[in-house]
């Protein structure tokens, strides 16, 4: 039996993909239509909570991230929301982000396009918020378990991991929005 087919078998069921790895591309939809590439945040830290607007947890991470915004934006950490439980639109999105008090793009995605950017099977089972962090250099250097991953919502583990990633430097400094993305035509 070859090499690769006893390592994937050996896999724990629901196994996130390792990290580092380099970011696979995202389209942000956000409630508006607007539309922005995650590449287009090359040079940010970027931290990607993939959230059900339902969801307690969430709320509360979606709150962390709005106070680490404050904090940490400045020397370059960009927060991004993905909205991804059933049902969800515009409306709801803009909702959360009043209710809530986020200050960064929320957007919406299918549940397949979150499944398949996270690396897991639609048979795994997981939880709400999924945290994603990529460094500078759009490599992600952290991702939730699928049972989820605890210091990835204390808001203090966050902190400490966004500033040492922010401390790594940039090789590009990107203080503008990023431009939006081009719509997609059918």
């Amino acid at each position: 039996m070859p090499l690769a087919t006893l390592v994937a078998l050996a896999a724990p069921a629901g196994a996130t993909p390792p990290v580092p790895r380099k970011a696979p591309e995202l389209t942000i939809t956000e409630p508006s239509g607007a539309q922005t590439l995650l590449s287009s945040y090359k040079g940010k830290v970027v931290v990607i909570e993939f959230l059900h607007t339902t969801c307690p947890h969430c709320q509360r991470a979606s709150q962390v991230f709005t106070r680490l915004h404050k904090e940490l934006g400045p020397r370059g950490f960009q927060p991004i929301g993905i909205a991804f439980n059933e049902g969800v639109d515009p409306v709801i999105v803009n909702n959360f982000v009043r209710q809530f008090g986020a200050d960064y793009p929320i957007g919406i995605s299918p549940r397949e396009t979150v499944e398949s950017y996270l690396g897991i099977s639609v048979m795994t089972r997981y939880v709400v918020p999924q945290i994603v962090v990529i460094d500078r250099k759009g490599m992600i250097r952290a991702q939730s378990d699928p049972g989820g991953t605890e210091s990835l919502q204390d808001e203090n583990s966050l902190r400490n991991l966004i500033d040492a990633l922010l401390k790594e430097g940039a090789t590009t400094s990107n203080t503008k929005k990023p431009a939006p993305a081009h719509r997609k035509t059918s």
